[in-house]
């Protein structure tokens, strides 16, 4: 019995803490600084390779691409180092082709005409360098594509990011939903009103900081598309640091996973709105599909229906598949499926452990795919956390100076405004002490921001490595929160027995 209980709780520490992720960025990071000093690139050839080559399904010219991929693979580090590397063998058809006129023209030239040659040879040799950039460009810009996961090949990064993803944004879908259920954080407008107004800041702030830093280093044509990024809360992570600083139980954990999760839903619109698939035109009409899964869910509800399968494999591909063909992110598909689902009319708490005794469709949804997501952030942070040190750079410090700073500004100014000129009270056993505190514990962005990177910035370089940089530098709030809690005063809060514990439900 003792073993089973080590071996439970083992376990239980895994998958409560966050661990696989913290693994799979850990290994990431090692992998891709190690491919920086050797000059490889194992890891992108790896989780780009197009999974089809292996049963001979590749499109036509993949192997071509791929083969360039791995040669030039500088594309993603260094553009203009990879079109150096192909203009010799571009440009030595053209020079042998010139070569062969000059000596047929050179029997039968005037001087006039020679004298002319230089220049004429000179002007065409312009021209066809011009062609032969134009002639490398392309493949570059498909082998880019392709290596972007997008919908240009059946990669790991693809099975990871745009499929296996849709199942946590789906459970952070649920907790949102059932926040809006009677008894829910959102439920009631005025109790949500002072979170929500600090979820607004945290958005704004770091937003309006990182705009500004932007147009300060006047690199709005590099980075703007990042403004974003920095507006991301980890709920996992700050939710673990908020526990060692306030303690179980304390109002401050309420209110930090309420504003995580309202900045979840607030990263879900935005996603949706801002960053759509740059490789496929916007196809609303595609939306309609997405539809009529919703409508089959509805059906499938009054058949009652319980399985959470028959919602997942049928209306949830159909929307899946509605977002990717609409130019939407996929990883939101499952989303509009969240609400069909039959579920408990009334919530008991972010993350409450009371949600594992029910047997709703929706919850069995959320116990089922609990630990499976776990191992999914694992995948995830080893395929996006791949970024050598050396990639810091201006995107870097914009994103930290967003998470850093704009979040905690951001929260706090629009609590004090909540407070003092709209009214609203502060949850009760808290003070300003705490919302500076929990405003840094909600910076540490990492997987959402990481997320949006990829999105903000499709094509893998040295822009995109800059900014994942800052979405992985963002743990250092971590440290600030520990140090301004003590700095403040603030001591880990000690629950009696009445007084409800929650729980985190690992993402």
């Amino acid at each position: 019995m003792s073993h089973e209980k080590s071996s439970n709780g083992l376990i239980q520490f895994l998958f409560g803490n966050s661990l696989f992720l913290i693994s799979g960025t850990v290994i990431a990071l090692t992998w891709a600084n190690l491919d920086a000093a050797w000059g490889t690139h194992t890891h992108k050839a790896f989780f780009n390779y197009d999974l089809r080559a292996l049963v001979g399904m590749a499109p036509e010219g993949h192997d071509e691409h791929a083969g360039d991929h791995e040669e030039h693979g500088a594309t993603e580090h260094d553009e203009s180092g990879a079109a150096g590397h192909d203009e010799p063998a571009a440009h030595s058809e053209p020079e042998a082709e010139g070569a062969d006129q000059g000596e047929a023209d050179a029997s039968t030239s005037t001087p006039e005409t020679a004298s002319a040659t230089p220049t004429e040879t000179g002007a065409d040799n312009a021209a066809g360098s011009t062609d032969s950039e134009v002639a490398n460009a392309a493949p570059q810009t498909e082998a880019k594509e392709d290596h972007g996961g997008g919908h240009h090949g059946l990669s790991l990064y693809f099975i990871i990011n745009d499929v296996l993803m849709a199942i946590f944004f789906g459970i952070a879908g649920k907790e949102v939903w059932e926040s809006m259920l009677p008894g829910g954080a959102l439920s009631n407008p005025r109790k949500a009103a002072v979170p929500l107004l600090a979820t607004a800041g945290g958005v704004f702030g770091p937003a309006l900081l990182y705009v500004a830093g932007v147009f300060m280093f006047s690199t709005w044509g590099e980075l703007g598309k990042g403004w974003a990024i920095p507006c991301a809360t980890d709920i996992a992570f700050s939710y673990l640091v908020a526990r060692i600083v306030f303690g179980v139980g304390h109002p401050a954990i309420a209110f930090l996973l309420l504003l995580a999760i309202a900045d979840d839903a607030a990263g879900l619109v935005i996603l949706a709105a801002f960053y759509p698939d740059p490789n496929i035109p916007v196809q609303p009409l595609w939306l309609l599909l997405s539809a009529a899964g919703i409508g089959l869910g509805f059906v499938f509800r009054g058949m009652k229906l319980h399985s959470f399968w028959w919602y997942v494999l049928i209306p949830g591909v159909m929307s899946w598949y509605a977002f990717l063909q609409a130019g939407i992110h996929p990883a939101l598909g499952l989303v509009p499926i969240i609400p069909v689902m039959p579920h408990a009319h009334t919530d008991l708490g972010i993350f409450a452990t009371k949600e594992l005794g029910r047997h709703d469709t929706l919850n069995e949804f959320e116990h089922f795919f609990k630990n499976p997501t776990e191992v999914i952030l694992g995948l995830f942070g080893l395929s996006q956390a791949a970024v050598a040190f050396s990639a810091v750079d201006t995107g870097t410090w914009l994103v930290l100076a967003g998470l850093l700073l704009g979040k905690p500004v951001g929260i706090t100014f629009l609590t004090l405004f909540a407070d003092k000129v709209l009214k609203l009270q502060l949850p009760e056993g808290m003070s300003y002490r705490h919302v500076v505190t929990l405003g840094c514990a909600a910076g540490i962005g990492f997987t959402v921001a990481l997320f949006v990177s990829s999105a903000a910035f499709r094509d893998p370089g040295p822009i995109q490595d800059s900014v994942k940089m800052g979405a992985l530098g963002s743990f250092g709030a971590a440290i600030i929160t520990i140090v301004v809690g003590r700095a403040l005063g603030i001591r880990p809060h000690k629950p009696t027995d009445e007084e409800p514990v929650a729980e985190s439900a690992a993402h």
